[in-house]
């Protein structure tokens, strides 16, 4: 593990042991506002699955109303990696707190207009058109959040728990999964017009409350240290291409196998078993809902246990069963059993794609150095989102030229990426990095604290 890469900065020995003492209300923080842009970004894919394809396209041909529906949710995917630039630059060079308030504060504001956009009978193309450009800036937005939560809880974290908090802030992601579900489950009855618009204007509510937290979250002490040092990157998007590109590479890869396969087992899903008439819109949506609920505990335990074992084998575990899961998902689903599609969502979602998701914040934090942590992170970690976002697009396409195999292959190549990119990269907490980091903590035990803040070398290269 490169020493530049993973040394904690903080004020004193016993903090970056300890980790600061607002930890855990910037993981919470964190975790609140990431599961407030979720409910905006994947009830857009819920909505996209449900009932987009008839309120902002024409009717007259299903299968096309489908295809531009998802690649209206593609568009969102394909410009987060621009505002996981633009959030990396500001959170490597300003600062992260900026980028946490910036982007939860615009995703709401496009997240309403959603719910008061007209449709297709209204205004004809146009419907199209204004969902595809408000759509882009939820993208934006989404694209330049998870850099600046990950890497706020991160360096706010003590070592031996890095893991832990932010698998923390990464369950606000199957939290904001399930209310956004939850609401799109309630609001059935409504009828198809004020179904999908009744979700997306409470998020008004929900974002007032994420803006007044995130305001008294405190900076992150490794960006202060930087700050004061005079080391803050002048150009850390080039700094990072320049210098840690393979790290980019292999987080992009390890990326693609749980968010392309949660966009493939979920949101394709969705609309296959809806097309197929295989399960009506309550069950599917209580399915998802009870995996998400599952996959709250799911990815923070993950996380968790990358503390105690590293964070290669969980991902491995993951990546193999995401590459055996993709027929059987199909024949499960096949069987048209309520029962069936209930534990086809809970272990595509809480087994696969949590299992995955619970290790990135930690390990795609420790593969950069704090120069450019945001941008690196996010770079990778949104650079994969143009795969997962058309996705359902070329799962619909594979589904009309071969059926259900086509797809379910795709599925599992997802997992064999995953597999073959964390064979490739570097474990950043193997025992020879929990050992070390035991000998300093036991080195620092050993001194008062005041004779502890003047050895402050003893946490570089950790």
């Amino acid at each position: 593990m490169s020493a530049q890469n993973t040394s904690y900065r903080a004020d004193s020995p016993q903090a970056a042991v300890k980790g600061t003492h607002a930890r855990r209300r910037v993981a919470f923080g964190s975790s609140i506002g990431a599961t407030i842009e979720t409910y905006d970004f994947i009830g857009f894919g819920t909505a996209a699955a449900l009932y987009f394809n008839d309120a902002f396209f024409p009717s007259t041909d299903p299968l096309s109303g489908t295809l531009l529906s998802f690649a209206t949710l593609g568009v969102g995917f394909a410009v987060r990696p621009i505002g996981g630039i633009i959030g990396g630059h500001i959170g490597d060079r300003i600062g992260r707190k900026p980028v946490l308030v910036g982007s939860l504060l615009v995703m709401g504001i496009s997240t309403v207009l959603i719910g008061v956009l007209p449709t297709y009978q209204q205004v004809g193309a146009w419907a199209g058109i204004l969902l595809v450009l408000v759509r882009v800036v939820q993208g934006l937005a989404f694209g330049a959040e998870w850099g600046g939560a990950i890497l706020m809880t991160f360096e706010h974290a003590p070592w031996r728990k890095r893991g832990l908090y932010t698998g923390i802030t990464q369950a606000g992601f199957p939290v904001g999964l399930l209310l956004a579900n939850t609401a799109f489950l309630l609001s059935v009855p409504l009828g198809d017009q004020w179904a999908w618009r009744v979700p997306f204007l409470c998020s008004a509510v929900l974002i007032v409350v994420g803006i007044v937290i995130r305001l008294k979250i405190e900076e992150s002490p490794e960006f202060e240290a930087l700050k004061s040092e005079g080391e803050v990157a002048r150009n850390p998007l080039l700094e990072v291409l320049r210098t840690d590109w393979r790290n980019v590479l292999r987080a992009f890869c390890l990326r693609i196998a749980e968010t392309a396969g949660y966009a493939l087992s979920v949101t394709f899903v969705l609309s296959y078993l809806a097309s197929e008439e295989l399960a009506g819109r309550s069950v599917t949506l209580l399915a998802l809902m009870l995996a998400a609920g599952l996959g709250i505990a799911a990815t923070t335990l993950c996380g968790a246990l990358t503390d105690r074992i590293g964070r290669r084998p969980v991902y491995l575990f993951g990546s193999a069963i995401t590459l055996a899961w993709g027929v059987p998902l199909f024949l499960l689903l096949n069987t048209g059993s309520a029962t069936a599609v209930v534990f086809a969502f809970i272990l595509s979602y809480t087994v696969c794609q949590n299992s995955l998701a619970g290790v990135q914040g930690a390990w795609f934090s420790e593969l950069f150095n704090a120069r450019t942590r945001t941008s690196g992170a996010s770079l990778a970690y949104q650079l994969s989102a143009v795969v997962s976002g058309f996705t359902p697009l070329v799962a619909t396409a594979l589904f009309s030229l071969t059926g259900w195999l086509g797809p379910a292959l795709l599925l599992s190549a997802y997992g064999l990426l995953g597999l073959i990119a964390t064979a490739l990269t570097p474990e950043t907490w193997g025992r020879a990095e929990r050992d070390r980091v035991a000998a300093i903590e036991q080195a620092l035990a050993a001194v008062p604290d005041d004779v502890a803040a003047r050895r402050s070398h003893l946490t570089s290269g950790v």
